[in-house]
């Protein structure tokens, strides 16, 4: 009996390590012809590999066991929120040279890494970063986010844009955001967006495609409806 007890634990022990990388994913052609596969985690988390490289974003325990993913080559860290920062996920992530790039907060967090503010950017393994904009700025919602404090990230991938935008509202910023191919925007109020500002937020800069991201409970099919005849491309992941 005992051993039957072993053996059946351990099944369902490998059931569990095998199911934490089987996510979602698509797979691009950057301008110059190399491939972009894009890892749909869960709320907030991602994963990207380009040129052998691996970047996770906003990397959380909860949502998977970061053991069994490639170890990264790029962190990339929107803020501080536990949803976002999660240190746990980080040690595993992490291998000898990882860089890690954050909010400055975040860097004071984490006693570690690289800070950029809105408005910087640097270039990691031929790929450029941008730090860009990302706060509340609905009465009443503010304290989330405090404008100037956390990252969104553009992510220039030979000439393909990937525009990342963290926890934000639809900021007036966003209307300078140019030639946007892939977007994430959140969708969940009060701390984000609602379905109608991230409409209206999708609007301000045209990404050819969108990925509501970070929506919680929202019924996100909806904001398919609001951008249909727009010309965007709205593609539905789990990412609550």
């Amino acid at each position: 009996m005992k051993t039957k007890l072993f053996l059946l634990t351990l099944v369902l022990f490998s059931s569990v390590i095998a199911s934490a990388a089987n996510f979602a994913k698509d797979v691009f052609k950057t301008k110059e012809g190399k491939t972009l596969e894009i890892t749909f985690i869960k709320h907030g988390s991602l994963m990207l590999k380009y040129n052998n490289k691996i970047i996770q974003v906003d990397p959380v325990s909860t949502y998977a066991d970061y053991k069994q993913f490639p170890k990264a080559d790029l962190i990339l860290v929107t803020h501080e929120h536990g949803d976002h920062l999660d240190m746990k996920a980080i040690a595993a992530s992490r291998k000898s040279g990882t860089k890690i790039i954050a909010n400055e907060s975040s860097v004071k967090k984490m006693s570690e890494g690289k800070a950029l503010k809105n408005g910087e950017s640097t270039t990691e393994f031929n790929i450029k970063i941008e730090a860009v904009p990302a706060y509340n700025m609905t009465e009443g919602h503010t304290q989330f986010h405090p404008k100037g404090r956390d990252n969104g990230y553009i992510l220039t991938f030979g000439g393909t844009r990937v525009y990342i935008s963290g926890d934000t509202e639809d900021i007036p910023e966003l209307k300078n955001l140019k030639n946007i191919t892939i977007a994430f925007l959140p969708v969940n109020q009060p701390y984000t967006m609602t379905v109608p500002q991230a409409a209206k937020a999708a609007k301000m800069f045209m990404p050819k495609i969108l990925y509501p991201y970070h929506f919680g409970e929202t019924k996100i099919e909806a904001l398919k409806t609001a951008l249909n005849g727009s010309g965007i491309d709205v593609r539905i992941r789990n990412l609550q």
